[in-house]
């Protein structure tokens, strides 16, 4: 009997510590700054509490802890078709917070998930009404348009979604070479019509240069010298030496003067031969 109670004697201040101890562990609760706890009193909502210490009465008030900072999630892989039927794989990111700890966890069951698969059919959604060259030009506003479908949705929820970010458009390889030759085709088109428009612009050079030297005789005679000093400064067997249509002009009109003359003497002596006497005998 003696063995007996010692042993009882022994074990109650051990059950008293471990029931202290237990019910210490339940009733007290640390919650770090960015952490709120939704506490319930025999299963009905009470209040919202933190940070710091909590108590709870053990056995009629239980909580649920909530993170408040921003967190990170990864959209899968969704296979989307576009507007213009093109099949591709996307993937996104997106960013929320808990703003209302009590709708988070009264008014959705598991609030991470249920975002996580609103996130995926809305991608899918909204990135099916849009053509391929839209999503790749237009990433900026697919976002937006994703970011705020989500949010109103998720708003009864007690979250807000501060932002979405597409990460990556994966094309089958046929596509991808169909986008390459259609680059290739673009960029050549934009070639062609710059060198077109370079050619437009010497030509009009060109003809302003033209007109400039024609109306100034001046402006021609030092265009004709720094003409013969490059061609001097060069290492030349043979020069070719322009005459100035100016210099050459008189001679070309005495020549042809004297010409007209002597095909005039020349007509008027093939019309009187036949007068002659001695052709006539």
């Amino acid at each position: 009997m003696f063995p007996q109670a010692l042993v009882m004697s022994l074990m109650m201040p051990l059950f008293i510590i471990s029931a202290t101890f237990l019910v210490l562990t339940t009733a007290i609760k640390i919650l770090r700054e960015y952490e709120r706890a939704v506490v319930f009193t025999l299963g009905r909502f009470d209040k919202v509490k933190g940070p710091g210490l909590v108590l709870l009465i053990p056995l009629v008030q239980q909580m649920v802890r909530v993170d408040l900072r921003v967190q990170v999630i990864e959209i899968p892989t969704q296979d989307v078709i576009s507007k213009d039927n093109v099949s591709m794989k996307v993937d996104a990111v997106l960013y929320f917070k808990v703003v209302d700890p009590e709708a988070a966890v009264i008014h959705v069951q598991a609030f991470l998930n249920a975002t996580i698969m609103l996130a995926q059919t809305t991608l899918r959604s909204v990135l099916g009404q849009h053509a391929l060259d839209e999503m790749l030009s237009e990433r900026t506003k697919l976002n937006a348009d994703v970011q705020a479908i989500v949010d109103v949705q998720t708003e009864v929820w007690g979250i807000k979604v501060t932002n979405v970010e597409i990460r990556t458009v994966e094309l089958g390889e046929n596509m991808v070479r169909a986008i390459a030759k259609q680059a290739e085709a673009e960029r050549d088109r934009r070639a062609k019509i710059i060198h077109a428009e370079a050619e437009f612009q010497a030509s009009q050079t060109l003809v302003n240069a033209a007109t400039i030297l024609g109306s100034v005789p001046a402006a021609m005679q030092l265009r004709y010298l720094q003409t013969l000093t490059e061609i001097g400064s060069e290492q030349n067997s043979t020069v070719i030496f322009p005459m100035p249509l100016d210099i050459v002009k008189p001679f070309l009109e005495i020549m042809d003067a004297a010409s007209t003359k002597t095909n005039g003497a020349g007509v008027r002596q093939t019309t009187a031969l036949p007068q002659s006497p001695s052709l006539i005998s």
